[in-house]
C-alpha cells in the first residue's frame, strides 16, 4: 500500500514538473554582442539584458524601428552604448 502511494505521489511530481517546463515563457537571450555602433536613428528602445534573468551573457538589447534587436555590450563596458541608452531616456523612448 505505501508503495502505491510513493509511486502515485512520484508519478504526480513528475507530471507537474514536465507540465510546469512547457508554460514558461522562453527567454529571448543575445548570445553574442557587437561592438559595432548603431545609428540612433534605427532604434526605438532599450532593454538590459542580465545573466541572473536566464541568459548566458549580460548584454544590452537595442530594438530597432523594424522590431529587431540588435545586441550590443553593457553600457559599462561600453561608451557609446551608454551614450545611446542616455539619448533613449532623454526622449523618452525607454
Amino acid at each position: 500500500m505505501a508503495l502505491k502511494i510513493a509511486s502515485l505521489l512520484l508519478l504526480a511530481l513528475v507530471l507537474c514538473s514536465y507540465a510546469s517546463a512547457f508554460t514558461e515563457e522562453a527567454v529571448d537571450c543575445c548570445l553574442t554582442t557587437s561592438n559595432k555602433q548603431i545609428p540612433r536613428k534605427v532604434v526605438k528602445a532599450y532593454r538590459e539584458q542580465t545573466t541572473n534573468g536566464g541568459c548566458a551573457i549580460a548584454a544590452t538589447q537595442f530594438i530597432t524601428v523594424k522590431d529587431k534587436t540588435l545586441c550590443a555590450p553593457p553600457p559599462g563596458r561600453n561608451d557609446w552604448v551608454a551614450k545611446l541608452i542616455r539619448r533613449l531616456k532623454t526622449k523618452g523612448q525607454e
